[in-house]
């Protein structure tokens, strides 16, 4: 597609894979057209630069630069692109730990968004307490707000033991309490907040009580990584929703006695692999929002930009 792909033909992959999710809050034109504030940004997660694995992913240094050559052509380009975690994939050597972070961010500045976000996953971050994440990206946890929507990005991998700890919680319920109660919030972390499947570490121990500062928030969006698969959840009026990894799926909760990459298909190259397109819509005063997602798995744009056959 010479001509980029536009919103309308992203969301025409919903056929094969792809959903729409709306928060069904009211206020809103039908057909999904933009206006005044309308606003999307990407998500992409768990790339696990340095991961090396070939039942896994035998493309393991082209995956990460084909999906961002797939976020190159949506037009237009998103407001902003974020990493939710394990930009990296993890090594006791702290210099290669480094270079591999280095390398990982010479791809991430091909970008064309006016901004791109990161986050650590706890490949990045668990075995340094978040050190070298820190040298190569700055802070782990911050706030913005973005065309009336509230971010708040969240680190639950650094500190040992998938917390978030009393001084970061402390940091969130000030960063809470500056949002109205009808705001669009939306909340990036790395690993799930609430309690998906202990046994393999898709939890965050202290997460319900960062979901407990949330109470009386009635337009509240969680997006996260970690699990290497899409996944949708609710907590009271909380949305939950996982992204895709670009390195390997993983097998759904419980499914299998071990968490292993789910085995390269070479007749379905990155079958499972994506990135997944907000879309955001403001309307009224106070404001709120409705959220599309379309989840795009890397196998279905590389075969409809002639990439694969």
């Amino acid at each position: 597609m010479a001509d980029g792909m536009s919103r309308q033909d992203f969301l025409r992959f919903l056929g094969v894979g792809g959903l729409v999710f709306a928060t069904g809050l009211p206020g809103f034109g039908e057909g999904g057209g933009g206006k005044g504030d309308d606003f999307y940004f990407v998500q992409l997660s768990d790339t696990h630069w340095g991961f090396e694995g070939a039942k896994a992913n035998p493309d393991t240094a082209g995956t990460l630069p084909k999906a961002i050559d797939a976020v190159n052509s949506l037009h237009p380009a998103p407001d902003f692109v974020i990493f939710t975690g394990d930009l990296t994939h993890t090594t006791d050597d702290g210099d290669q730990r480094r270079k591999r972070m280095a390398q990982f961010k010479e791809h991430a500045a091909r970008l064309r968004a006016p901004r791109v976000l990161f986050l650590p996953g706890e490949h990045d971050a668990s075995l340094d307490g978040g050190a070298a994440y820190g040298e190569a990206f700055g802070a782990s946890r911050y706030a913005f707000t973005h065309k009336g929507v509230h971010f708040i990005a969240l680190d639950n991998v650094s500190q040992e033991g998938s917390v978030l700890g009393k001084p970061q919680l402390a940091w969130f319920a000030s960063e809470v309490a500056k949002v109205p109660k009808d705001a669009p919030l939306v909340i990036f972390a790395h690993r799930p907040l609430f309690d998906l499947y202990p046994d393999w570490d898709w939890h965050t121990l202290d997460g319900a009580d960062a979901l407990a500062l949330l109470a009386g928030h009635r337009n509240v969006t969680v997006f996260y990584g970690h699990i290497h698969q899409e996944h949708h959840h609710a907590t009271g009026q909380i949305q939950h929703h996982a992204a895709t990894s670009l390195i390997f799926p993983l097998p759904a909760p419980g499914s299998q006695p071990r968490r292993t990459p789910v085995p390269w298909d070479p007749a379905s190259p990155y079958l499972g692999l994506g990135f997944r397109q907000v879309h955001a819509a403001l309307a009224g005063k106070p404001p709120v929002a409705r959220l599309e997602l379309a989840q795009l798995a890397l196998t279905k744009f590389l075969a409809a930009t002639g990439a694969v056959s």
